[in-house]
């Protein structure tokens, strides 16, 4: 404010112009908060890579189902709330059961048979045809016929021969001390069954089913059989020869149970288990 020559006030009104420098714009906020979420979200994957591997596989459940996984987590425990975090560092205190612990109980089981026939003197020459292996679908048992095709049924025949009725027999207890149900499977080879108005459908599912009753009468549970397939020869074990005696097998497959997964402590005892 100042006057003129005539004594009249004169009022100026002086406009600052003000910059807009990089350091003072809001765009770099933006940009650093994206940074800093890019950060959180890689620490989180690392943090969750260091965990235990079955505490990994259900935070991928949890993510891929998100209310399936709530419903079956009949302990309620928050597994998350175990893991590695500065609160509790022993994840290994609380674990689900999952895919995984079965599979212990599977690996237990397959060892106990495996002792049990080769500490059966009249079974031991036997064991190279018995396969038990842990699959990606559970635990499979496989009864192989030999080369000369009559170990455990005669030929054309759905009656078990005694080899194989004693080796049902020890296998039956610790089958069923497992949760897990069975499904039991007939295959042939391609020789066409020899009875008129029959064929090799009904003599695969006849074998199953003598396998069956076999398991039963040595003490395994008649509940706990899911299923009695019959499969002819259409699932060799030797496709380049259809007519390969080794064609001919029983199996039978104890597949994971996905209904429930309780809470377990690590490292408590597989029970069921004695050789």
């Amino acid at each position: 404010m100042s006057g003129n020559q005539n004594g009249q006030t004169v009022i100026r009104v002086v406009k600052k112009k003000k910059g807009h420098g990089g350091h003072h714009g809001g765009s770099w906020k933006v940009a650093y908060a994206d940074f800093v979420t890019a950060m959180m979200a890689f620490f989180l994957v690392m943090w969750i890579m260091g965990m235990e591997q079955n505490v990994r596989d259900m935070v991928q459940g949890y993510f891929n189902n998100p209310i399936g996984f709530r419903k079956a987590q009949s302990a309620g425990k928050n597994f998350m709330s175990v893991a590695n975090s500065p609160t509790n560092m022993n994840v290994d205190r609380v674990i689900l059961l999952s895919k995984e612990y079965q599979a212990q109980q599977f690996e237990a089981a397959a060892d106990a048979i495996r002792d049990k026939l080769e500490t059966t003197p009249d079974l031991q020459r036997l064991s190279e045809q018995i396969e038990i292996l842990v699959t990606d679908d559970g635990l499979r048992i496989e009864l192989v016929e030999d080369a000369d095709g009559e170990t455990f049924f005669p030929f054309g025949s759905a009656e078990l021969k005694p080899s194989a009725l004693r080796i049902l027999s020890v296998m039956a207890p610790e089958l069923d001390a497992l949760s897990n149900g069975v499904v039991i499977e007939g295959h042939t080879d391609a020789v066409p069954f020899g009875r008129p108005g029959l064929s090799n459908w009904d003599l695969s599912t006849d074998r199953a089913h003598a396998a069956r009753r076999a398991l039963e009468k040595a003490g395994y549970g008649a509940g706990k059989v899911l299923e009695v397939r019959g499969y002819a020869d259409r699932n060799p074990r030797i496709a380049d020869d259809p007519f390969d005696p080794r064609n001919r097998r029983t199996s039978m497959l104890l597949p994971f149970r996905l209904d429930q997964i309780p809470a377990i402590e690590v490292g408590e005892p597989v029970a069921g288990r004695e050789s």
